[in-house]
Formats: C-alpha cells, structure tokens, sequence
C-alpha cells in the first residue's frame, strides 16, 4: 500500500472514530513525523481529506478537521433521505431475496455486539457497513452509488455521535431489519418509508446530541454546537404502516 494511501486511510478512520474532533489540526510536520512519512504523500494524503469535506483551511493556512454543527446534520440529513429512500426503492424491485433475509437475521442479534471490550462498535458498524453494501450493489445505479459513496464518511462520522449510547443503537438495528425485511420482500414502498423512518430517528437523536454538546459521551471540543430542531417545512415521514408521525 502506498504511504500515502495508508495515512489517508488512517487519518479518515481517526476523524471519523472522533479521535481527531472538530477543530483538531493536522500540521503536516507533525502528522508526516507521526506516521513516519515524508512530506509529500502526507501533502496527497490530506488534499484527500480536504477533498472529501474532512479537513478546511484553518489559521494559518493549517488544515484542520471540519467542523460538525447542527446545520450540517440537517443538511446531510435532507440529501441522505433523497438518495437512500431511492436507493431502497431500487434495490427492493432488484435484489436477492435471500441476502437480505440472511442481513435482517443478523441485525435482529445486533445486541450481540455490543460489547464493553469494543467501545468503539467496530463489529455492530461493519454489520452496517454490510448493509450498505448490499443496497449499494442491489440498486445497480452506477451514478446513485457514486453520490452516496461521496456522502459516506460524513454518514459514518454523524453515527458515531450514538455509538455511546446503546439504547439507540439497538433501536437503529432494529430499524436497519426493517429495511432489510422490506428489500427482502420486493416491496419498494415499504422499503423507502423504512428508510425514512430510520433517518428521521437517527436526525433527532443527532440533533439531541449536538444540542447536548457531546460526542460518544465526550464534548464536541471546537464544535460549534447550538439548539436546533429540524426544519418545520421538513416532509412529513410515514412508518412502516403508513400512517404519518
């Protein structure tokens, strides 16, 4: 693996883990010593980041980690629901019934993985990551996937604001099932008002999170944090059964 490649690599998990928080500099003496590198794939590695919207220019011309406040959320949130609710649409009319039989399967033990010896949800995220896998491939659109692909680390950043917070998690897993179920099922409609219903579950318990000021039951430390609800024209987001909350 190149050098560059294996810092970049590195660096995004870190950011998105919260180990680097919002604010946090990434000189390129210091990171290039860290990682044992020259200068230049330090230099290729961080133009990578900035790229993805991970780093911005801070004082001194010094890239630091992006900020996280309650307007980017909602943002996020609002394209997320117009690209995953698609993208479940798609993959129910296209999928193998029995990938996403076995997925919902897994996800109903979920709870299995969330272990104390794994703080950072390694396990029960890569089950996710799985997920997101399997719609990806089932939908078969080139161009969607590449449009969630540029949201994805921004997605997985905003997930670890719950990974603390294991009631939410268990909530989440059971409403991944759902989706799941219904790609499984070959009911489109179903499909996307499950997606819905998650995004609309996870908007709020982020937005909470943010209110509060805490990441993974640590302060936002440089994050502009202020109260915010979600915006009053937002559409309404139907369950499951169809009725309107």
């Amino acid at each position: 693996m190149r050098a560059s490649e294996r810092v970049y690599r590195a660096l995004r998990e870190e950011i998105v883990a919260w180990h680097l928080p919002p604010g946090t500099e990434l000189g390129e003496v210091e990171q290039a010593a860290r990682w044992g590198v020259s200068r230049t794939p330090l230099r290729e590695a961080l133009g990578r980041l900035a790229a993805e919207g991970l780093a911005v220019v801070g004082r001194g011309r010094t890239l630091v980690v992006s900020q996280l406040d309650a307007d980017d959320v909602v943002h996020l949130f609002e394209l997320r629901e117009a690209l995953e609710t698609q993208a479940a649409r798609l993959a129910a009319r296209r999928a193998r019934p029995e990938l996403f039989t076995a997925l919902a399967e897994r996800l109903a033990g979920a709870g299995d993985l969330l272990v104390d010896d794994d703080p950072d949800r390694t396990a029960y995220y890569a089950l996710v990551g799985e997920l997101d896998d399997a719609l990806d491939a089932a939908m078969a659109s080139r161009h969607l996937q590449r449009s969630l692909v540029a949201l994805r680390a921004h997605v997985a950043r905003v997930r670890r604001l719950a990974h603390a917070d294991t009631a939410r998690l268990l909530r989440a897993a059971e409403e991944h099932r759902l989706i799941a179920e219904a790609v499984a099922a070959g009911d489109p409609v179903l499909a996307a008002q499950a997606t819905a219903v998650h995004l609309h579950a996870s908007l709020t318990h982020v937005l909470d999170a943010l209110t509060c000021g805490v990441a993974g039951g640590q302060p936002l430390t440089g994050t502009a944090v202020r109260p915010l609800t979600a915006p009053a024209d937002r559409p309404a987001v139907l369950d499951p059964t169809g009725a309107a909350r």
